[in-house]
């Protein structure tokens, strides 16, 4: 039989994160929108939800839970209600560490996810974003270039989140020699954030999620030993990182529409114009039920690729559905909740002229949290 509810263990977590995202995240959004900065203390409180370390190893310290994606896409559907910008930086430090735990040798394990077990906030970020007008993911221009029982990466990324403060980042790079010996030609390497070559940029100027600390990085021919290989010999599966972090975008922008969503409905019913409330406008009201359709589409798919990725199945085409549906439809629902609110929508008395900026900013960002 099919299901499509929670669990009991899910509801209890999905009503924790509601509560979290009403209390901490959507109160503090705007402030940290205009200052462009987390609000102080932000990331310790995240921390004590224990979101990363409860799905560790308890070989590493951490609460031994087995990695569940599906609970996951819950999880960060609520925190993007709250505030997608708070949510990805919440959801920063999972996205290195889930990353280690599944692909790593026990010895990158041992050596890296105890820092995540720990009781403060410990940074990870992942470098995969290019600067490019055309971004494929799966077609890098970065490059590791074997030598020896060494790697020399070059190249530059962009939109590194968490890379000021991250200890190591994990960067994501094309592998021709791999490719040649028939395995795959990404890889992905541990970069501690002292090697030579290596170059944090500045905080990104971004049109959303301005909160969001976000830098470039460049890599001028950083040397790294063979150890530093996520995996090490046997590499790991790009495409399953890949995927996991387009399902965890798309279960974002779902949290974020419904945001929209349930601002608009209410304002809807409240704004009255020529003797009636606007909701009983056709216009208006086909405009409010497309986003409540569109939303609980946006929902499915992303659940069906995380399903996909909690059977341990090949999640591929599922993650590029959901997040190339879920990316369109958030920037449509964001720019009809402007439009609901009329001139309203632009002003900052209201979110929603935020939340577009963040859908917008979103939508194109397929790798910066992880299920």
């Amino acid at each position: 039989m099919i299901s499509f509810g929670p669990t009991e263990e899910q509801e209890l977590v999905r009503n924790t994160l509601r509560d979290f995202a009403a209390q901490v995240l959507r109160p503090a959004a705007r402030a940290a929108d205009e200052a462009s900065e987390l609000p102080a203390g932000f990331l310790d409180q995240v921390w004590e939800l224990g979101l990363t370390a409860t799905q560790l190893p308890s070989a590493v310290g951490g609460g031994g839970e087995a990695r569940a994606p599906i609970t996951n896409a819950l999880i960060l559907e609520e925190l993007a209600h709250g505030d997608a910008a708070l949510a990805v930086a919440a959801a920063a430090p999972s996205a290195f560490a889930f990353a280690i735990a599944d692909h790593g040798t026990a010895d990158q394990k041992q050596r890296l996810l105890p820092r995540f077990c720990g009781p403060k906030f410990a940074a990870g970020a992942v470098a995969w974003i290019e600067p490019s007008p055309v971004f494929d993911p799966l077609a890098l221009a970065t490059v590791a270039e074997q030598k020896g029982d060494k790697f020399v990466l070059s190249g530059k990324k962009r939109f590194v989140v968490m890379g000021d403060r991250a200890e190591e980042l994990l960067v994501v790079a094309r592998n021709d020699s791999a490719a040649k010996s028939g395995f795959t030609a990404l890889e992905a390497f541990i970069v501690p954030r002292t090697a030579a070559g290596l170059a944090i940029g500045e905080r990104e100027k971004l049109l959303g999620m301005k909160a969001l600390p976000a830098v470039s990085v460049t890599l001028d021919k950083v040397e790294l030993p063979a150890a530093s290989r996520l995996g090490g010999e046997r590499g790991c599966d790009a495409r399953r990182l890949l995927a996991s972090g387009r399902a965890a975008s798309a279960a974002l922008l779902t949290g974020l529409s419904r945001a929209v969503m349930e601002y608009a409905i209410p304002y809807a019913k409240d704004r009255h114009a020529f003797g009636e409330a606007i909701a009983q406008k056709q216009a208006i009201a086909f405009t409010l039920a497309d986003m409540r359709i569109e939303t609980d589409a946006m929902r499915f798919l992303g659940w069906k690729a995380a399903s996909a990725l909690e059977r341990g199945v090949d999640a591929t085409r599922e993650a590029a559905q959901a997040f190339a549906y879920d990316a369109e439809k958030a920037v449509k629902i964001a720019d009809e909740g402007v439009q609901v609110l009329g001139g309203h929508g632009f002003i900052r008395e209201h979110p929603v002229e935020m939340w577009y900026r963040h859908a917008r900013t979103l939508s194109v960002l397929d790798t910066v949290a992880a299920l």
